[in-house]
């Protein structure tokens, strides 16, 4: 290796992005009599057991979350973070796994006197319920899903940023690129922002090279990123069957 100890921890501890997130009353008469005069039986100021209308939303499309570790095939993983530190993943901490979950890997690849190659990829979902008085859980998941693409293109310090549809992931998705200096190296970060149904998945690939490893280009850092966003929005579907 071409780095120190304490080099390779400020590598790991500084490349995450944090991706997770997340969740009529009735009437009355003026007790003048004129109950009696119109022949109602009902007293005056009494209800008339009308209740408030309340109206439908559509159910929510999918009931639960698949486990976040596993929604990613061990192959992709393996072939965007080649030396992951846990190839299991690292999962996120939820108080409510139905709502929302993540899951991480990263690792560094030496190469010896090419230098090194560092990744991270990670992933998060969030699921939202239909409800009277915020709407159908889609509807909510729409909102997320236009939030969670507008801060990650704000991401602080980034530069070169460029965002374009990324087609074939869930109902709508967005795909967004930028550079972060960090460790006197360059990052390539990699984001797609997906909807599927009244689930919004995001799936983060970043890496840089180390001591005259390749800086990774960002169109294969793309594709790559679009391939994992692919099967982590597929899963969800998979997971209600």
């Amino acid at each position: 290796m071409h780095r120190s100890a304490p080099r390779l921890t400020r590598i790991f501890a500084s490349a995450a992005i944090p991706v997770m997130l997340v969740v009529a009353g009735c009437s009355s008469d003026s007790g003048s009599g004129s109950d009696k005069a119109s022949g109602s039986d009902t007293p005056s100021g009494a209800s008339t057991g009308a209740k408030p209308s309340v109206a439908a939303v559509e159910p929510a499309k999918f009931a639960k979350l698949p486990e976040p570790c596993k929604a990613i095939a061990s192959k992709t993983v393996l072939e965007l973070v080649p030396k992951a530190k846990n190839k299991a993943g690292t999962a996120g901490t939820s108080s409510d796994t139905g709502a929302r979950g993540g899951c991480s890997w990263n690792g560094l690849e030496d190469k010896g006197v090419k230098g090194s190659n560092y990744r991270w990829l990670d992933v998060a979902f969030l699921r939202y319920e239909s409800e009277s008085g915020l709407g159908s859980g889609e509807k909510r998941a729409k909102e997320a899903y236009a939030k969670e693409v507008a801060k990650n293109k704000a991401t602080e310090d980034a530069k070169n940023v460029k965002t374009s549809p990324a087609t074939g992931v869930g109902d709508e998705a967005t795909a967004i690129s930028y550079d972060l200096s960090k460790t006197d190296e360059t990052f390539k970060y990699a984001t797609i922002v997906a909807r599927t149904g009244n689930v919004v998945v995001t799936l983060g690939y970043n890496g840089a090279g180390y001591a005259g490893a390749k800086t990774p280009d960002a169109a294969d850092l793309m594709k790559d990123a679009l391939k994992a966003a692919k099967e982590a929005a597929a899963s969800v579907a998979t997971a209600n069957k």
